[in-house]
């Protein structure tokens, strides 16, 4: 009776411990989780990973910049309109002929040109030649020229060209030229730069003649182009840094101990761009003006690529230039192709900025904080008087319209949007790579006439022969009596 109630208290058998197996599933949460906490194995194979395929940085808007931008956007049809005025010796033109350039102006084909001439009564004015036979005023009598103010500045920065920074100038060619492996740069690919670099339009006539110990001219497949002279100069050192002034009253004034990157206020890269910059920057330093060995790395060719587009935003006037104007230069100068994403990958070194419908890149170094020149070059005091031309021919637009004084501080933005809408082409280049400009002006009629629609072009002459009849009827256009457009 006890062994039967007690049964249950008997030693059971106990199954054999095998070990446990860990099942993972499949599903995408373990592998997350995973992925958290990895090895340092894994840990630094991500970081190599990382370090050599960096994603395309967000490009961070610098508003002080952009202004920069928009400033110059204001006065561009100003500044090639007195591109193609300053051409000629007499430094005027028929309006008839100008309609034909709408393209290098910037002008969409169906918008008339007198009003945008109407527009700057400072710098610009519509006057009718004199012929034998006295006709009324219309399309085939009106011609745009220079006022006196204008004609002033303009041989003002003449007279700053020959003379002052004559030798400086020829400085700046000569950088271009030497930073191409062949030594040799065609011309029409440096009338891109031309404006950006404070050159004349007639450069090819007034600045490289007077230097033969520098370069001479030759004939190439691409057309005539600047080669230096032989025996070459001696290359010139890069241009040195623009830093600003270090504060008499600073505190602590020593090298710093650990790798910094100078970036512009309120900046703030990724930790892998960051290190993909510092380690950029530790590399050995590469002139823009001797070309790399075959077995250079990639690296190191971008660190040149870098280090020429530093030289050409350096040599220009407001160190600043278009992007599309350095792409006329990769193959010459051995830049990449992706040339814009390089620009933006530096941001320690290039702002590249969307302001308007052809973005501009800057050279960062060469600005503070507020926007401003660190330092400023002799020529932009002819930007300046430019600019001041306008605001005062807006003021009088203005005053004309209301019948009374426009104040001094008058704001310049009510015409920015009707600035931006206009198309945007090229400065320099185009005018000389397109085939029906030449030499002579009748010629670019008879070229441009003698292709497109005809009732189109009729249509276009209708609504400039009124534009022309409204300016004549509110006494906008001059007897011209000291002029001949013919």
């Amino acid at each position: 009776m006890a062994t039967s109630s007690l049964s249950f208290l008997a030693p059971q058998p106990v199954p054999p411990i095998e070990p446990r197996r860990v099942h993972l599933s499949n599903s995408p949460k373990s592998v997350t989780k995973l992925a958290i906490f990895p090895t340092p194995a894994i840990r630094c194979t991500l970081a190599t990973a990382a370090a050599k395929s960096i994603p395309p940085p967000k490009l961070v808007r610098c508003p002080a910049l952009d202004r920069q931008a928009a400033r110059a956007n204001r006065i561009r049809f100003v500044r090639k309109l007195l591109t193609l005025l300053l051409s000629k010796s007499r430094h005027f033109l028929p309006l008839r002929v100008l309609r034909r350039c709408h393209r290098f102006l910037g002008i969409p084909r169906r918008r008339p040109l007198v009003p945008f001439v109407l527009r700057y009564p400072t710098i610009f004015c519509l006057f009718q030649a004199p012929t034998s036979n006295p006709l009324s005023p219309s399309l085939y009598t009106i011609a745009v020229g220079l006022t006196p103010a204008a004609e002033a500045l303009a041989a003002d920065l003449a007279a700053l060209r020959t003379n002052e920074l004559a030798p400086r100038l020829a400085a700046n060619m000569h950088r271009l030229v030497l930073m191409t492996p062949g030594r040799s740069l065609p011309v029409s690919k440096i009338a891109h730069l031309a404006p950006d670099l404070g050159l004349a339009m007639d450069f090819r006539a007034t600045l490289c003649p007077r230097h033969p110990d520098l370069f001479t001219y030759v004939n190439t497949s691409q057309g005539h182009a600047l080669q230096l002279a032989d025996p070459p100069p001696p290359p010139p050192p890069p241009l040195p840094p623009f830093c600003a002034k270090a504060p008499a009253d600073r505190l602590i004034d020593r090298p710093r101990r650990f790798p910094h990157l100078q970036l512009r206020s309120g900046l703030n890269l990724r930790r892998a761009h960051r290190d993909y910059l510092l380690r950029f920057h530790s590399l050995p330093e590469v002139s823009p003006f001797e070309p790399l060995d075959e077995g250079a790395s990639l690296e190191m060719a971008e660190r040149r690529a870098c280090a020429v587009v530093r030289e050409v935003l350096a040599m220009t006037v407001e160190k600043r230039t278009l992007v599309d104007h350095l792409t006329h230069f990769r193959r010459d100068f051995g830049l990449p192709n992706m040339l814009r994403a390089m620009l933006v990958r530096h941001p320690e070194l290039f702002y590249v900025s969307i302001k308007g419908l052809r973005h501009a890149v800057f050279l960062v170094e060469a600005f503070n904080d507020d926007g401003m020149l660190v330092v400023k070059d002799d020529m932009l005091v002819a930007r300046d008087r430019l600019e001041q031309l306008v605001r005062e021919g807006k003021r009088m637009r203005r005053a004309k319209k209301k019948g009374l004084l426009a104040p001094a501080g008058d704001s310049e933005d009510d015409d920015e949007d009707e600035d931006d809408s206009l198309e945007v082409d090229d400065e320099f280049g185009d005018l000389l790579e397109d085939a029906s400009i030449g030499l002579d002006w009748e010629e670019v009629i008879n070229r441009s006439e003698s292709k497109g629609n005809n009732a189109e072009h009729a249509e276009m002459d209708e609504v400039e022969e009124f534009w022309v009849k409204k300016a004549v009827a509110e006494g906008l256009v001059d007897g011209g009596s000291d002029l001949d457009a013919w």
